[in-house]
This record gives structure tokens, C-alpha cells and sequence, in this order.
């Protein structure tokens, strides 16, 4: 097939990658423009997407936006067989979704309804989703509400954002494969009324840890923020970002560390961080942290 791709993050390589070694003709890959970034923060790097791309000699455009009637134009120049769409963070228009033949196909991280939007993957593992999985779904003007032509689940265990995302971004890869080897025998599917909800995007503000919920929640809560933003307390005015932790027996304050190896009292039960990152450092174990920096018993984190 002759396809536009459509995506930016990591999330969405796999699948570029995927429709190259099938042998599409991806015409042109369509990603967020180059953003702040590299170690100063300041120079401007291209998305993952964009890299990918280039290393394979395919075309890219990074429109600020596709409201306008010329990049609309330049877009259905391109003559696609159809468009292949996976976190391109930008709104489609009607008159893009409409210029491929076969329209604009979606991988979504998640079983739609559930978890439509921005954020699907951190807000099943917030949530306690034992399930969730990748949706390939044909594109229409509303957030995520296209009929939906194949799923796959998966089980989420005690994976992270960052694991999970990294497994879907496979999964959604070889699924769209395979809904494009017999296209015509996907029929599309209503998703159903019952049970939709959103992934709203994370806010920073959600990344700093509140002790004074259940350990499990905590638990959940540094799982879904990592690797980014990383859920984080602040100890002395400096803030440590928290990368994994067990549930543990103990009780206390919320907030306070139950013993010296980072055991911390939670509103209900406990956790024990057991893998930390300092400010500007690398990430390490805790007893790595601890040797060097230690926190004792009755330690308050804020």
C-alpha cells in the first residue's frame, strides 16, 4: 500500500518500522516539529519519529498544524492508499481524514472505550486495570470514538508506564500488519456506550507522591509516572524521583520512613523505594543512595 505514517514518539516507531519491512511505500512521515531539547535543554532535537524516518530516507513534514487549506492541499497530494496514524499529537481535520482512499487508521494503547485520550497507558496502571491492550480504529472526527477493526490485550502485572508503552508500541506494530494484510475482512465494530472513559493528560502536579494514600496506590502511582515524568518527594529542598518500589509491612505517618532502608509509611500499609534518582545524578539503588546519603528512621518527606 501507498501510506502516509503519522506519529511522533518512541511509541509510534515500531509501527514505522513495521510498515517498512512489510513492504509499503510509505510516501511521507508526518511528526511534531523539533522541539527543545539534548543536554542544555536548548537545542532542537527531532522526534523519534523524525529520525527514524530520515535514517530511512522517507520524506518528513512537521506542520505546526493541518487546519490550513495548503498543508490540507500538499496532504491528499500525496495520493495514499491510506494513512496509519499512532500518537501523532495533533487533531486530524475532516478533509485529512478524508483524503486517503481507505481513510485514517489509528493504534490506540488502549481496549477502547476504555481510556480514550492522551494518556491511556498511565492512567489503566493508576487506576488498577489488571488488563489493557492496543485498539486499531478507524480514525473519525471525535477523540478516539472511530469503529474499532481488531484489539489485543495484554496483562499489566506490575509493569511501569515506560514498560508497558515499550510492549504496546510492539504489539500495535505487528497488529496493524495484520489488519492491513486482510483489510477487507476487518469489519468495523461500534465501540460500545457502556464503560468509555478518558486519559486526561498527565499534569506534572500528579508526579509528586502522596503518602497519605494506600501503599497500593503509591505503589501504582511511581509505576505509572516512570520513566517521565517520575513520581518524586523532596527531602531538605531537593527532589528525589522515585523510579520503583515493593509493597511492604509497617505503619505510621504518612509520609514517614519506617526504618533506614527507605521503608515509607503510606495511609494505609507501606512501600519500600528500592531504586532513586537525585537531581542531575543517575539512577541508582537505594542502598547505592543510601551509602552515600543516608535517610534515616522518622525521616518526613514531603
Amino acid at each position: 500500500m501507498r501510506i502516509i505514517f503519522m506519529g511522533t514518539p518512541e511509541f509510534a516507531v515500531p509501527a514505522l518500522v513495521a510498515l517498512v519491512e512489510a513492504d509499503h511505500e510509505v510516501v511521507s512521515a508526518y511528526t511534531q516539529p523539533p522541539r527543545p531539547g539534548g543536554r542544555r535543554g536548548k537545542e532542537l532535537t527531532p522526534s523519534p519519529v523524525h529520525q527514524e524516518a530520515e535514517a530511512r530516507g522517507i520524506e518528513v513534514r512537521h506542520p505546526v498544524s493541518l487546519k490550513g487549506a495548503g498543508d490540507q492541499a500538499a496532504f491528499a497530494a500525496l495520493q495514499a492508499d491510506i494513512a496509519i496514524v499512532a500518537a501523532y499529537g495533533l487533531i486530524l481535520p475532516q478533509a485529512v481524514l478524508d483524503a486517503p482512499v481507505l481513510g485514517c487508521l489509528n493504534i490506540h494503547a488502549s481496549i477502547l472505550p476504555r481510556w480514550r485520550g492522551a494518556a491511556p497507558v498511565q492512567r489503566a496502571i493508576l487506576a488498577g486495570d489488571p488488563t489493557t491492550g492496543v485498539t486499531i480504529m478507524r480514525m473519525e472526527a471525535g477523540l478516539d470514538t472511530g469503529p474499532m477493526l481488531a484489539t489485543l490485550r495484554t496483562t499489566i502485572d506490575r509493569k511501569t508506564a515506560g514498560e508497558l508503552t515499550a510492549e504496546l508500541a510492539e504489539k500495535g506494530a505487528r497488529l496493524m500488519i495484520d489488519t492491513l494484510r486482510e483489510l477487507d475482512k476487518h469489519r468495523p465494530v461500534v465501540q460500545p456506550e457502556v464503560g468509555v472513559t478518558y486519559a486526561k493528560k498527565i499534569d506534572k502536579t500528579e508526579a509528586r507522591l502522596d503518602f497519605t494514600q494506600a501503599a497500593e496506590q503509591v505503589e501504582r502511582q511511581i509505576r505509572a509516572f516512570a520513566p517521565t515524568p517520575g513520581a518524586f518527594f523532596e527531602l531538605e529542598g531537593e527532589r528525589y524521583k522515585v523510579l520503583a518500589a515493593d509493597l511492604t509491612d509497617g505503619a505510621g505517618e504518612p509520609g514517614e520512613t519506617l526504618d533506614d532502608a527507605l521503608a515509607m509509611a503510606c495511609g494505609a500499609g507501606a512501600v519500600r523505594i528500592t531504586r532513586i534518582q537525585r537531581a542531575g545524578k543517575p539512577a541508582m539503588t537505594s542502598a547505592d543512595l543510601l551509602r552515600g546519603r543516608p535517610i534515616p528512621a522518622g525521616t518526613r518527606l514531603a
